[in-house]
C-alpha cells in the first residue's frame, strides 16, 4: 500500500509540477506542507501566494485532508482527515509490512563497512562502522533495494613480514589456541620492538609477495584465525556480510590499474612515484611509490573497478570514521575522471567515541578498548540489572534477556547519535530504563505485549476508529514510519529512526493513559487493540532494523 506522504505527494505533484511535500514542522499548521511554491512562482514570474491559491483550486484532496490552507508567502498546509487516517491504519494493520511500500524503482547498493585489520583485535572504534553499515543494509533491503554488503578487511601489507618471522620463531602454541588474536598481536609487537629483526622481517615479506609456499600457508592461517575471531564478534552483534574481499583479493589487479591510470594521463610521475593530482589540493593521491609499492588508494580504485564491473551498482557507500574524508574525496574524484560513468559514491563517516574525560575512549592503561570485552561488560551490567529486578527468573532466561538488553543498549547509544559527531560513552545513560535508550524501548515493547496477554484472543483485524485526540496523534505517527525509513536511507542517519521509535513510545504512553483499551466496549476495544498491535509490530520492526532484539519479558 502507498504511504500517506506518497498519496499526497502524487496529488501535489500533479498540480504543482514538482514534488515538494514535507512533514509540517509545527502540528498546529497541519500534518504536511508543500513548500515548493516560491521556486515555481519565481520560474513562472508569478506571485507565490496567488500561485498557491491557484494550485489549491486544482487540488482534489477531499477524501484525504481538510481544505488546504496557505501560510506566509505561499506555503500550503494539509491536515489529514481522521477518517482517512483510520482507513490507512486499518490497511497497515492488515499488511505484514505495516504500510511501508516497496520502492517502485529498486537500486543496487553496495555497502562497504566494518573492515578490521587481520591479526589485530576489533576495538571499540570498529563498532560505529559495523552497526551503522549493518543498519543501512537492513533498511535498504526492507525497502526493496538489492543490497550487497562487503567487509573489506586489511589482510595485506608490511606487517605480515613481522608476523611471519614471529610465527616461525617465537610462536606460543598454547597462547595461540587460547587467544589467537592476542597471540598474533603479541608477536607483532614483539618483532616490531626489535630493530635487529627488521631486515629479516622484510625478507620474509618479499618471500610472501613472491609466492613462497611456506609463507603463503602461514599468511593464510593468520587470516583464517583472524576471520574466526571476527566472526565471533559479528555473531554477537547479529551482523553478516555477503562478501569478505580483503585487500589481498585485489593485489593481482594493481599493476594493471596503475598502467591504465598512466595510459589515461591521470597518474603522472613525481620524484619516481606515480600520483594523481587535484586542482587546489597540495596532497596528491599516490598510487605507486618510487620503490614500486602500491598504496591504499590503488587498492580502493581496483576495488571500485571490480564492484562496478561485477555488480553494476547504482550506489556504493563506504562507512568509515571521519579521518578518512580526504582519502575518499580523492578516490571519488579520481574515479570520476577514470571511468566514463560512475555510480553514486558516498562516504558515510562518523565521529569518535569519547570517554567521560572527553578524550577518545581508552582503557585505564591507555590501550584501545577491545570490542569483545566491551560487549562482555555490557552483558554483565545488564545481567546485574535483570537479576536485581527479576531474581525469580531462571539463570538462562536472565542471561538471554541480558544479552538482548546489553548489546542492544550499546548499539542504540551509538545509532541514536548524529553519526557525524563525537559522543561520550556512558554505561549509566545507555542502560537507563528511561529516556531515549534501548532498554526503555525494549521495556515499552514488553508493556504493549502485556496488553495482549490480558486481552486474550486479539488476532482479528478490526476496522479502526479514532475517537480521542491521542488516538489520532498516535495513528498519524504510526503512518510516518515509511517516511522515516526513507529519510534514514537518504541521509544515512539511523538517528532519524531511533528518534521516531522514542517518539512512538511516548505517544503510545499518552494514548494508553487517556484511552482505556481492555476495559472499553466494542467496537472501541477492538479498534484500540489494533492500534496497540501495530505499535508493538512497528517497535519490533524498527528495533530489528537497528539490529536490536526485542524480548517478551524484562
Amino acid at each position: 500500500m502507498p504511504s500517506v506522504s506518497q498519496i499526497l505527494s502524487d496529488t501535489v505533484e500533479r498540480a504543482l509540477g514538482a514534488p515538494a511535500l514535507l512533514r509540517a514542522a509545527d502540528p498546529k499548521f497541519g500534518d504536511y506542507q508543500a513548500n515548493g511554491i516560491m521556486t515555481v512562482a519565481k520560474a513562472r514570474n508569478e506571485n507565490p501566494r496567488a500561485l498557491a491559491e491557484k494550485i489549491i483550486q486544482q487540488l482534489d484532496v477531499t477524501g484525504i485532508c481538510e481544505p488546504p490552507t496557505i501560510a506566509g508567502p505561499g506555503f500550503i498546509n494539509f491536515k489529514l482527515k481522521p477518517v482517512f487516517v483510520a482507513a490507512q491504519i486499518t490497511g497497515a494493520s492488515r499488511d505484514e509490512r505495516h504500510g511501508v511500500p516497496v520502492v517502485a524503482k529498486p537500486k543496487t547498493i553496495v555497502i562497504d563497512f566494518s573492515s578490521p585489520n587481520v591479526a589485530k583485535p576489533m576495538h571499540v572504534g570498529h563498532i560505529r562502522s559495523t552497526i551503522l553499515g549493518d543498519t543501512l543494509a537492513r533498511i535498504g533491503k526492507f525497502l526493496g533495494h538489492r543490497v550487497i554488503t562487503d567487509n573489506h578487511i586489511g589482510d595485506w601489507g608490511t606487517q605480515f613480514g613481522m608476523l611471519i618471522i614471529g610465527w616461525k620463531q617465537y610462536r606460543n602454541d598454547a597462547a595461540l589456541a587460547a587467544d589467537p588474536i592476542g597471540e598474533l598481536e603479541r608477536l607483532y609487537k614483539f618483532i616490531n620492538d626489535k630493530p635487529e629483526l627488521r631486515d629479516a622481517a622484510k625478507a620474509e615479506l618479499v618471500k610472501l609477495q613472491q609466492g613462497d609456499a611456506e609463507n603463503l600457508a602461514i599468511w593464510q592461517k593468520i587470516i583464517e584465525l583472524s576471520k574466526q575471531e571476527f566472526e565471533k564478534i559479528y555473531r554477537r552483534l547479529g551482523v553478516s556480510f555477503d562478501h569478505t574481499f580483503g585487500e589481498s583479493f585485489y593485489n593481482p589487479m594493481l599493476p594493471a590499474v596503475v598502467a591504465d591510470l598512466r595510459h589515461c594521463g591521470l597518474a603522472t610521475e613525481s620524484d619516481g612515484a606515480f600520483c594523481i593530482f587535484f586542482p587546489g589540493q597540495d596532497s596528491p593521491l599516490i598510487v605507486q611509490k618510487a620503490d614500486g609499492a602500491f598504496l591504499y588508494g590503488t587498492t580502493d580504485l581496483a576495488t571500485l573497478k571490480y564492484r562496478i564491473t561485477e555488480w553494476q551498482p547504482d550506489e556504493i557507500v563506504y562507512v568509515t570514521d571521519a579521518r578518512q574524508q580526504l582519502h575518499f574525496k580523492q578516490v571519488f574524484a579520481a574515479a570520476a575522471k577514470w571511468f566514463p560513468a560512475v555510480p553514486d559514491l558516498r562516504h558515510v563517516f562518523s565521529g569518535s567515541i569519547l570517554g567521560e574525560d572527553g578524550k577518545p575512549l581508552k582503557t585505564r592503561s591507555g590501550q584501545n578498548v577491545k570490542l569483545g570485552e566491551l560487549l562482555d561488560e555490557a552483558e554483565e551490567r545488564a545481567l546485574a540489572v535483570v537479576a536485581e529486578k527479576n531474581p525469580e527468573l531462571p539463570e538462562d532466561v536472565r542471561r538471554q534477556i541480558a544479552r538482548a538488553v546489553g548489546i542492544g543498549a550499546v548499539k542504540y547509544a551509538d545509532l541514536s547519535q548524529n553519526r557525524t559527531t563525537d559522543y561520550i560513552f556512558s554505561w549509566d545513560k545507555m542502560l537507563a530504563m528511561n529516556g531515549n535508550t534501548a532498554p526503555y524501548l525494549q521495556y515499552a515493547y514488553v508493556r504493549v505485549q502485556s496488553i495482549f496477554r490480558k486481552a486474550g484472543d486479539t488476532t482479528g483485524a478490526a476496522p479502526v476508529t479514532l475517537e480521542h485526540p491521542t488516538e489520532l496523534d498516535l495513528a498519524k505517527h504510526i503512518l510516518r514510519f515509511s517516511d522515516t525509513l526513507e529519510a534514514v536511507l537518504a541521509d544515512d542517519k539511523p538517528n532519524w529512526l531511533t528518534g521516531y521509535l522514542y517518539e512512538l513510545a511516548g505517544k503510545f504512553s499518552v494514548f494508553y493513559a487517556n484511552c482505556p483499551v481492555i476495559q472499553s466496549v466494542e467496537p472501541t476495544r477492538s479498534s484500540r487493540l489494533v492500534l496497540c498491535r501495530l505499535t508493538a509490530d512497528i517497535m519490533k520492526r524498527g528495533l530489528n532494523l537497528l539490529g536490536i532484539d526485542v524480548i517478551e519479558q524484562m
